[in-house]
């Protein structure tokens, strides 16, 4: 799946829905996917999209 952070889908809240929903689906725990989205969220934009893809890199790139 590629994700254009140039638009719409680059929205912070956007990436922390996707985050949300790919941690559920590959059976992380509730406490993981509490930790990941305090990790996406303790620092700037670019922080959040540096976890995103150390997280997801096996399924999501992101691009722009």
């Amino acid at each position: 799946m590629l994700i254009d952070i140039s638009g719409p889908q680059g929205n912070a809240f956007y990436l922390l829905g996707v985050a949300q929903k790919l941690m559920k689906s590959k059976g992380f725990t509730q406490s993981e996917q509490q930790d990941v989205l305090d990790e996406m969220k303790s620092g700037d934009y670019a922080d959040l999209c540096s976890v995103f893809e150390q997280t997801f890199c096996d399924e999501v790139e992101l691009v722009g």
